[in-house]
This record gives C-alpha cells, sequence and structure tokens, in this order.
C-alpha cells in the first residue's frame, strides 16, 4: 500500500481524479480525519472536507508507478 496527500480543491479536480482512479482495477481510500471514503466515490469525495489535503491510500500490486504518475497532477 503507497499513502500520499492530494488536494482536491475544485469540482472539475474532483471529477478528473475520480476518472483517473476509475482506470484502475484496484482500491484507492481517501482518509479525512476518522473518515475512510472509496475514491471512486464522487459523492463520498464531496462528503469531505477539500479545503485542507487528503490522505490517499493506493492498495495496488501491479501497475503502481502507472498510478503514481497519475496521481502527481493531485498532491499536495
Amino acid at each position: 500500500m503507497k499513502t500520499l496527500q492530494i488536494s482536491l480543491n475544485s469540482i472539475d479536480k474532483v471529477k478528473s481524479f475520480v476518472n483517473d482512479v476509475t482506470k484502475f482495477d484496484c482500491d484507492f481510500d481517501l482518509v479525512s480525519g476518522r473518515y475512510v471514503i472509496d475514491a471512486k466515490s464522487i459523492m463520498g469525495i464531496f462528503s469531505l472536507d477539500l479545503s485542507k489535503p487528503i490522505t490517499l491510500n493506493v492498495h495496488a500490486e501491479e501497475n503502481a508507478e502507472e498510478i503514481m504518475a497519475v496521481l502527481e497532477n493531485y498532491r499536495a
């Protein structure tokens, strides 16, 4: 599992983030305080406080470099 801090501070950024992570067949969790949300759920993301960086846990065995390259656009 890889962990990184991301920033989703606009509606367009959230939409493109969800489109990017749904292309991969692994699990992504967003952690904000005591809440853990499926990162592929746009409604779940909007239930979080998006004004500050969010922790993203990537549960990927393969394609890790490709996934990290895509997620580089969202780093906080």
